[in-house]
């Protein structure tokens, strides 16, 4: 993954493929490489799938907040000549691309989320992070998938470097608190996007009664579920997930 992304202008960002555009929010601890089976898949059917890099530890902590991620998602938009995306986002992804859709409904054609935040948090669990403690991370790490097998070396590596890196913890605490603080409950019935939720079972993060809650207050939603799943189905269940979001784009005509 990492030979092909982009660095142009202030982005860098993943490109793949022609067509209708599709771009892919990661979440807050995720790498690019989490929506590697979406990256492979979707362009073969016709879409132009952009994974931009959020700038998560680089904007100013002033600014490090929902709000602004939804802003820079727009600049990234208008930067690349964009119009009618859909927008897919896991975890802060989610909330990120829900938040851009009600700011800038006239951009978005579709949203799709998956363990999005917005209306719950419990992702930073009890005294998370502990600093220093690999296997407390580890085990963190595990929590968030069905399958701990998922959570492999390199991604507790990742999370343990970010955790220990101060300026990187500060940050991370100061987005999960913004997350909290920017709860979309009220927003959500006035939106009115066709909104794709695709939902692990047992995710212990965003649990299955905020999919629920989503699609309740989500004016037009279909809700999916993915059995034997954690937080991150398009990880855990790339096949899966792939097509639950293939035939709903194409029922919807997207």
């Amino acid at each position: 993954m990492e030979n092909s992304i982009k660095t142009d202008g202030k982005y860098r960002y993943i490109e793949v493929g022609e067509g209708t555009p599709m771009i892919i929010l990661h979440g807050l601890m995720g790498g690019l490489s989490n929506f590697e089976g979406v990256t492979n898949y979707f362009p073969k059917k016709g879409y132009q799938v952009l994974v931009p890099e959020l700038p998560i530890y680089s904007m100013p902590m002033l600014k490090t907040n929902v709000k602004n991620f939804a802003k820079y998602l727009e600049q990234f938009i208008e930067y690349k000549g964009l119009k009618d995306v859909i927008l897919l986002g896991n975890s802060l992804g989610g909330h990120i691309g829900l938040l851009h859709t009600k700011l800038y409904p006239e951009m978005v054609k579709a949203l799709v989320i998956t363990g999005s935040s917005g209306l719950y948090e419990s992702a930073m669990g009890d005294g998370y992070p502990k600093r220093g403690d690999y296997e407390f991370i580890k085990k963190k790490a595990q929590d968030v998938f069905y399958d701990p097998a998922v959570a492999t070396k390199e991604i507790v590596d990742e999370v343990f470097a970010t955790v220990n890196d101060r300026m990187k913890l500060v940050k991370t605490l100061a987005i999960a608190k913004s997350a909290i603080r920017h709860n979309m409950s009220k927003d959500l019935p006035h939106m009115l996007t066709p909104t794709c939720i695709i939902w692990g079972e047992n995710d212990s993060v965003t649990p299955p009664n905020v999919a629920k809650e989503f699609h309740e207050l989500l004016p037009d939603s279909d809700l999916f579920w993915i059995e034997k799943c954690g937080h991150a189905p398009m990880m855990e269940h790339p096949d899966e997930f792939n097509d639950i979001l293939a035939k709903w784009l194409e029922k919807r005509k997207f």
